[in-house]
């Protein structure tokens, strides 16, 4: 493939001679000091099409024809890119072989080439050795990750370790040693046993250090993975019971709410009918939730008030109900239907010979939540159950905030005392809501 260059390339090769030589049709530099390769271009082919040709960018260079891409900052971002990309893409274990021994290797040649003083000699030993050191290493993974080791280590696995290592320095000191009896390289000051033990040790020392390596980052792996593990299952068990008390307090609020639609009807179908709507309203809101355990608490108030409407249209001037939300609180996550079991409890329990007052009040500071909800009565008559309807509005309360808020809530109920006394719920939530998904 022709590979065009810039402008200012060719004015700078015509300037130098024939010195500075061409470039020829295999994108390669040909002058009198013999042929060199443009790497470069030969990576930038593999992200090619085939009907597209190289030319390199620069300032003065001209726009180049169709179907020519420039090597330009573009270019070699895709191609770094695509790089990354694959490298991500290889197993864990093998990314850490190739940086890890190729970190030992050039820190060894940088060593080899101060100690024979050739840059040659000290390639080829360091290939060498990174080879050799690399395939041992690879091997001796596969025996610790089979049964007779277990992937732990024991103590049979030190000394599994410790065996394996020295022989495996054993074969790299070999190799080396007949590698200097072959070439005749040998280095100053050292004799054939010397020669073998030097590298012998120094291997043995490395080999080891891998072993360590490798138990200790499979370990902690093995450790990261149980916990995911566990975390899972929490997470399964958290939202199966979630789930379920869910499921708990639907159905009780339709039946109480579609058996006071009942009663309207006869006298008050107009009164009937809203209920319904409110009704409608709440159950959309409630399906819309079912798989959401956790909602804004501006969601959750407008459940809330749909509810509160439905209560009313049933009990009229009876039941005089005031909401109080602070507008920062909106935004803020909840357990999802954590407030309608209160409600509902204070309405059903509370005093309502003078009519019941229920007032609700919702604010926020910082990331702390505080919940009250207030109703004329006692604390005696709010808590009793009755007969044919069993109140599990509490306990359904204190299971949930135990799931969504361990730890991190408090739950109290207090009698004001006194004729015009009152019954006071209050909740203090901290932090975010776990949402058991």
């Amino acid at each position: 493939m022709h590979v065009p260059c810039a402008e200012s390339w060719h004015r700078r090769y015509r300037s130098s001679g024939d010195r500075a030589g061409s470039l020829g049709e295999d994108g390669r530099k040909v002058g009198e000091r013999g042929i060199k390769k443009v790497t470069l271009v030969e990576i930038a082919r593999t992200a090619l099409a085939p009907n597209q040709q190289i030319a390199f960018a620069s300032p003065q260079s001209r726009q180049p024809r169709p179907g020519v891409v420039v090597l330009s900052r573009e270019v070699f971002s895709r191609l770094t890119d695509a790089v990354l990309s694959r490298w991500k893409r290889v197993p864990l274990f093998w990314r850490a072989q190739i940086g890890g021994w190729g970190l030992f290797a050039a820190v060894d040649l940088v060593s080899l080439q101060l100690l024979y003083h050739n840059l040659a000699v000290a390639v080829g030993r360091t290939t060498l050795i990174f080879l050799c050191l690399f395939l041992i290493s690879t091997g001796m993974r596969r025996i610790y990750a089979s049964r007779h080791f277990g992937n732990a280590l024991t103590p049979r696995a030190v000394a599994g370790i410790a065996l394996l290592s020295v022989c495996g320095s054993g074969l790299v000191a070999a190799v080396l040693l007949i590698l200097r009896e072959v070439t005749g390289l040998a280095v100053p000051g050292r004799d054939v046993l010397e020669a073998f033990i030097f590298p012998f040790i120094h291997y043995s020392i490395m080999l080891i250090g891998w072993s360590l390596c490798y138990f200790w980052i499979h370990t902690e792996l093995a450790e990261q993975a149980e916990r995911r593990h566990a975390l899972s299952a929490e997470a399964r068990a958290l939202r199966a019971e979630l789930e379920e008390l869910r499921l708990q307090l639907d159905p009780h609020f339709l039946f109480n709410a579609l058996n006071g639609v009942a009663e309207e009807i006869p006298e008050h179908p107009d009164a009937a009918l809203a209920m319904l709507r409110d009704l409608t309203a709440y159950l959309r809101y409630s399906l819309d939730g079912i798989n959401q355990t956790v909602a804004t608490v501006e969601a959750e108030v407008g459940g809330l008030a749909a509810y509160v409407r439905v209560q009313q249209a049933r009990f009229g001037d009876r039941l005089r109900i005031k909401l109080d939300v602070d507008p920062v609180a909106g935004s803020h996550r909840i357990a999802s239907f954590l407030l309608q079991p209160l409600v509902e409890n204070a309405i059903k329990h509370g005093r309502r010979e003078n009519g019941l007052d229920v007032d609700i009040d919702i604010r926020l500071a910082g990331d702390t939540l505080h919940v009250e909800i207030a109703n004329t009565g006692a604390l005696d008559s709010t808590t009793r159950p009755r007969r044919r309807h069993p109140a599990i509005g509490l306990e359904n309360v204190r299971r949930r905030l135990g799931l969504h808020y361990p730890d991190r809530h408090q739950f109290t109920l207090e009698d004001t005392g006194g004729v015009d006394g009152k019954v006071v719920a209050k909740l203090v939530l901290e932090g975010e809501p776990c949402s058991g998904s």
